[in-house]
């Protein structure tokens, strides 16, 4: 079974989201701004959602998160939550 490691930060904006993802391409720490700007309480530990499988998050996130190339951020991506920056840490398929 596919498993993944992941990382994000969640917002309330698709401005804001598209904000933090450019200061995160221009070199900004991932993990910093999540601490900073996510509503998530993952963000105290950088974004960090550890491993999970398929169907065990919203299925935006398994869209992504399941086909994304590793370590490149992705968003954002629209949920009933919010919208998200994206990261995929690991895969195994």
């Amino acid at each position: 079974m596919a498993q993944a490691t992941a990382r994000h930060i969640l917002v309330s904006t698709e401005e804001k989201c598209n904000e933090l993802k450019t200061a995160i391409e221009q070199g900004a720490d991932f993990a910093q701004v999540a601490k900073e700007n996510s509503s998530c309480p993952s963000s105290r530990d950088g974004g960090n959602l550890g491993s999970f499988g398929p169907g065990q998050m919203v299925r935006e996130f398994d869209e992504v998160v399941f086909s994304a190339p590793i370590n490149e951020v992705q968003g954002p991506v629209k949920t009933q939550f919010g919208y998200h920056l994206l990261e995929v840490t690991s895969r195994q398929d």
